[in-house]
């Protein structure tokens, strides 16, 4: 797995930002320093506070806090760390006194720099050092971890949305090839028209809609070869009325997401009463489609299976469009609407 710049960017802005406050520092500094004073003050203890930075960063924190969750241990060793970093600079400057203790002015003048002055001093420079090394550590981690349950929360996302649209395949293919088993049944000169549009269809199903979006215009040719299929079977006649409005050819929608409602509406509808068509409205402007089916309904159908498909896309709109859909189904006692709009 590529591992994330953030961290290594991180550090690095810190530690620049160490440097320009130490090379400020000296700027406005007027006391006179030797070559040997500037390796113990930056050299040596610049190591000292690299090393408890770095100690606390990768033992302390991941093995007490984050693996163990040993909290008073933790503030133990914090404490301890501080310890041992105060005494060895103390000791560096007990051993140096006329390069750490002392200070020399332009004009010659000596101060002398109390023992226990420098101890309080070091104890807060070095907590200083540990404090920002769990502040960066603690900030990493979380933005490691917001990083990773996006990371879940979009595969998790991804293979709900394919098992949705595994079950939606074969759920229309059980359909159209009843239809086409009951042609053969009757002989049906259809038969072979009625092969060749499911053909078609399916072309579509796996191979054209396996991207994230499809051209709208696609997904309506597609609305229309299932229409011209089901029609094939009907041998009063089916009635059915597709009306197009709108930017149909410049706008994208995730496929397979319509075909549901005009299945039901096939399904569970009257399609053979030439007075009550079922209508079917696709409507796209300014990026927001409207999209509606009206049919009578059939009395007579009491098939309880029926609502595998609209549960299926109520889900994957759930998923794919969050907040960016209303859908209105109304269930009346001649007919049955479904509206759907959604932000594309």
């Amino acid at each position: 797995m590529k591992q994330s710049k953030g961290p290594l960017i991180l550090h690095a802005i810190f530690w620049t930002i160490i440097v320009m406050l130490i090379v400020g520092l000296n700027i406005f500094d007027t006391s006179i320093h030797t070559a040997k004073d500037y390796f113990i003050s930056y050299i040596a203890y610049g190591i000292i506070n690299i090393s408890i930075f770095y100690i606390n960063y990768i033992f302390l924190i991941p093995e007490l806090i984050k693996k163990r969750k040993k909290y008073f241990i933790y503030v133990l060793a914090f404490l301890i760390l501080i310890a041992v970093a105060v005494v060895a600079k103390t000791a560096i400057a007990v051993l140096y006194p006329d390069d750490v203790l002392t200070n020399v002015s332009a004009k010659g003048k000596r101060m002398e720099i109390p023992v226990h002055s420098f101890v309080i001093m070091v104890t807060f420079l070095s907590g200083f050092f540990l404090i920002c090394s769990c502040i960066i550590k603690f900030t990493i981690d979380w933005f490691a971890s917001e990083r990773i349950q996006r990371n879940l929360e979009s595969e998790r996302r991804e293979m709900e949305l394919q098992f949705l649209k595994s079950q939606l395949n074969p759920h229309f293919l059980f359909n159209s090839l009843n239809n086409i088993y009951s042609l053969a049944y009757q002989k049906s000169d259809k038969t072979a028209d009625a092969i060749m549009k499911l053909s078609e269809i399916m072309r579509y199903m796996i191979y054209e809609s396996n991207t994230p979006t499809v051209a709208l215009s696609k997904e309506v040719d597609y609305l229309t070869s299932y229409i011209e299929l089901q029609k094939i079977r009907f041998k009063d006649g089916a009635y059915i009325e597709l009306t197009l409005n709108g930017e149909i050819d410049n706008q994208k929608i995730v496929p397979l997401m319509l075909i549901s409602f005009v299945e039901n509406a096939f399904k569970h509808g009257v399609v053979t009463d030439p007075a009550e068509p079922v209508r079917i409205n696709i409507i796209a402007n300014q990026k927001i489609l409207h999209f509606s089916v009206i049919n009578k309904k059939n009395q007579q159908n009491k098939d309880a299976q029926g609502g595998v498909g609209l549960t299926n896309v109520e889900r994957r709109l759930q998923l794919v469009y969050p907040d960016r859909y209303k859908l209105n189904v109304v269930n009346s006692a001649t007919h049955y609407t479904c509206e759907l709009m959604i932000d594309i």
